[in-house]
């Protein structure tokens, strides 16, 4: 079974994802053999497929990091990181922006953490040690702490929710990502909040956070959609009945360290 398994959501994304695919590709170089990263395409319209095969045939003649290539045609950030999530098999699953906000030195802490018990690693902008380096504009930057105080409503003692790095063991992610019905930007509360449902371990991690141009978040369409999506959010949640294994079936299988080296 592989150990790690990288999802990278995709629409549109041929001006940045040559350097994403790269900085993965090193980044899990220096820490484990075995790894794969898996692109989902959400029906994109430009280049970015092609980017991915080039990109895995040279894989297969440096033997480097393994590259999968996932279509979904469901359109909406969630639908595609699910998508790759059940799509892989790996003992613990993660995923990351098209951008690599997040700097992949947080990849060590997070398979530590994983493999001495944790549930679901979430990266976290709002923690003390954190560096972040935003350019947001005023009117993103208040609707971020408006939806921050709505999203806590949800998943209490969370301070940052909607940082694109999560990683879950592969109990955990099968039992929030297979039932998730929130298919937008807003996807990651509701994996949170089944996560908090079923007594998963949640542990924020600080990283060095830095924004990236060309993001295809709009502030007052997304805005609106996302803050649409927490009000179905709380009936979705309320009425549908949870099938989630109990939270001693949730524990991973602690990994030896030896293995993520």
């Amino acid at each position: 079974m592989t150990l790690l398994s990288i999802v990278v959501p995709v629409r549109n994304e041929e001006s940045r994802l040559p350097n994403t695919l790269r900085g993965l590709t090193e980044a899990l170089a220096g820490i484990t053999k075995s790894a794969e990263i898996v692109v989902v395409d959400n029906a994109s319209t430009d280049g970015s497929v092609d980017i991915v095969k080039r990109f895995r045939q040279h894989r297969y003649q440096s033997g480097a990091v393994p590259i999968r290539l996932v279509r979904c045609a469901q359109l909406g950030k969630g639908a595609a990181v699910r998508a790759g999530v059940l799509e892989s098999d790996s003992a613990y699953v993660g995923f990351c922006d098209a951008d690599l906000a997040t700097d992949m030195a947080a990849l060590e802490p997070t398979l530590l953490q994983l493999g001495a018990g944790v549930n679901v690693v979430v990266g976290s902008r709002a923690h003390p040690s954190s560096i972040v380096k935003a350019r947001h504009s005023v009117l993103r930057q208040a609707g971020a702490w408006v939806f921050r105080r709505a999203a806590n409503g949800f998943v209490p003692g969370v301070a940052d929710t909607q940082c694109g790095y999560k990683f879950f063991d592969r109990a955990t992610a099968n039992a929030v990502f297979r039932p998730l019905r929130t298919l937008g930007f807003a996807f990651d509360v509701e994996l949170l909040a089944r996560a908090q449902r079923i007594g998963a371990v949640i542990f924020e991690l600080p990283v060095h956070w830095h924004d990236v141009p060309g993001s295809t978040f709009h502030p007052l369409r997304d805005g609106y959609r996302s803050f649409s999506a927490l009000a179905r959010m709380r009936s979705i949640l309320a009425q549908q009945q949870e099938t989630g294994p109990e939270l001693d079936e949730v524990r991973p299988v602690t990994t030896p360290i030896a293995e993520v080296a």
